[in-house]
This record gives C-alpha cells, structure tokens and sequence, in this order.
C-alpha cells in the first residue's frame, strides 16, 4: 500500500497536524499533553506515535509499534475479504414466441442453479414489432415464475428496460432456527 493511499498520521507528521493530543501510552488514562511531548515519550520508549482518532477533541494519539499495527489492519482486511459471500448471477434468456418445450428445458437450468443457491436473472428479449406489445413478454416471463414459485423468490416485479422484460430470483433464504 503506498503512502499516498494511507491516511493514518504518524511521528511528525502529527506535530504539523495538531499542538496538542489526548496520549494514550498504555499506561494508565490518556492524559492531554503536547505534540513534542508525545512524540518524545514514544521515541523513549522505542515506538511509534500514530494518530487513531484525528477528529476527536483533541485528536487521540497512541503510542505504539506501527510496523505491527499496519500489519494487524492488514490481516483483518484479508480475514474480512474471506468472509465475504459472492454472489453469482445466471442469465437465462427468452424470446416471446419460445415454445413450451424450450420453456420446460430452460427452466429446469433455472431450477439447478436456484438449488446451487445462485441468483437467476430471467430476460424476454422483444426484437422489432414485439416491443410494439410487450404482454406476450410478460405471458412469457409470469410463465415462467409461475413454474419457479415453488423453489425461488421474486426480487422485484417483472419490468421492460429497453428491449428486455427483466426477472431476478433468489432461491429462498434459510430459516435460522
């Protein structure tokens, strides 16, 4: 991570941000005290003073190992990115004059990936005079959600966004019991 990227003020760069702190040294309460006076007890120490509240009044400064403390920041980002869930969208694509048939195979896709726990967003494409009457698109797609009801969730009502009619499902959430 560049310097530029992190915004945390360390050692001097403290003393042109404020004149005085509130000093937390892990000794005892924070106590208000000089700038100077602060960057001298954390140089005494053979540490680092780092800026962990600069909006307080005044701004809290801590005397601390800031090699380690950037180290710690990082690994908490990483441990959160694990913990993210990512979402996959599948795309399953209609026409207005699809055949039962086709129907049927598509939507028997749509029901794996709801059972993979993945999102399906459902599309009707309208070509030409078709967007002149979008109902038969939206038989088409109310169809279909009518043969997923059972294994899914309407995320919003289906609605025409330029030559699309749109859909997104979700399979259902989990009771926590």
């Amino acid at each position: 991570m560049s310097k530029k990227q992190d915004k945390t003020l360390i050692n001097e760069e403290i003393i042109n941000f404020t004149d005085r702190v509130r000093l937390v040294d892990g000794e005892g309460e924070p106590k208000i005290v000089d700038s100077e006076k602060a960057l001298e007890i954390a140089y005494n120490k053979g540490l680092d003073l780092v800026l962990v509240a600069p909006n307080a009044n005044p701004p809290v400064a801590k005397v601390m190992d800031y090699g380690k403390y950037k180290y710690e920041q990082e690994r908490k980002k990483k441990e959160a990115k694990k913990k993210q869930v990512k979402i996959e969208v599948k795309e399953i694509k209609f026409t207005s004059k699809i055949q039962q048939n086709d129907i049927d195979y598509k939507v028997k896709h749509a029901r794996e990936f709801l059972e993979k726990g993945k999102h399906v967003k459902l599309r009707v494409f309208l070509r030409g005079r078709e967007l002149a009457t979008p109902e038969k698109g939206f038989e088409v797609i109310n169809k279909v959600w009518d043969m997923l009801k059972d294994v899914a969730e309407k995320q919003n009502e289906p609605k025409l966004e330029g030559n699309y009619i749109n859909l997104l499902i979700t399979p259902p959430k989990k009771k926590k019991k």
